[in-house]
């Protein structure tokens, strides 16, 4: 994450727990879920951990100006951050809802799974430019990148609550640490999602 910053407290390391080891976590859970599949897939897939997204997007940019392949041979970049620690959710929201195809295959794979794709509704925060698919977005590539929804199945008012409460009090602090009260079997859905989506694509 950020490594070592200003101290908050006596504590200077800015772990990134949620954001983004939980999301490396994810990649490499696909990554063997691919590796494991009983017909590879069919297309190539490309793992990739960026690094110097909180310093501008230094590492997608590099290989987006750098690429092992031909970016008009590349047919979409999905983009994990962090995942959803919250619980299970009826929606999952995408950044950049509607602004290239992988809207309709991500609307459908969620609506398969009986779930609904939603657009981000904290559009004010500016994610799609923030984040290392809109380094891929720029050389053309349809990118995708999926954040934790807030139709939450059980006690949706706390958890709603409980999920404003990281982004106000340990986003980008030291705080940001791992807590065995996560509940992460809607990241684990959400990563089941992402991985149909890579497989369909």
């Amino acid at each position: 994450h950020l490594g070592k910053g200003r101290p908050v407290g006596d504590d200077d390391v800015y772990n990134g727990a949620l954001d983004n080891a939980s999301g490396m976590s994810a990649l490499l859970a696909l990554a063997k879920a691919c590796a494991n599949l009983n017909a590879p897939p069919r297309r190539t897939i490309l793992f990739a951990a960026v690094t110097a997204e909180e310093s501008g997007l230094l590492g997608s940019l590099y290989y987006a100006r750098n690429p092992t392949i031909p970016p008009k041979k590349i047919i979409a970049n999905y983009n994990i951050d962090g995942i959803n620690i919250w619980g299970p959710t009826k929606d999952i929201a995408m950044i950049g809802y509607g602004k290239n195809s992988l809207t309709d295959l991500a609307a459908a794979v969620a609506k398969r799974r009986g779930r609904v794709l939603v657009a981000n509704p904290e559009t004010d925060k500016g994610y799609f430019y923030r984040s290392d698919h809109f380094s891929f977005a720029r050389i053309g590539v349809p990118s995708a990148y999926f954040k934790a929804g807030n139709d939450f199945h059980e006690r949706g008012d706390v958890r709603r609550r409980i999920k404003l409460s990281y982004t106000g009090t340990r986003y980008h602090q030291p705080s940001d640490e791992y807590d065995a009260r996560w509940n992460l079997e809607g990241g684990a859905l959400d990563t089941r999602l992402l991985l149909e989506c890579l497989l369909r694509t």
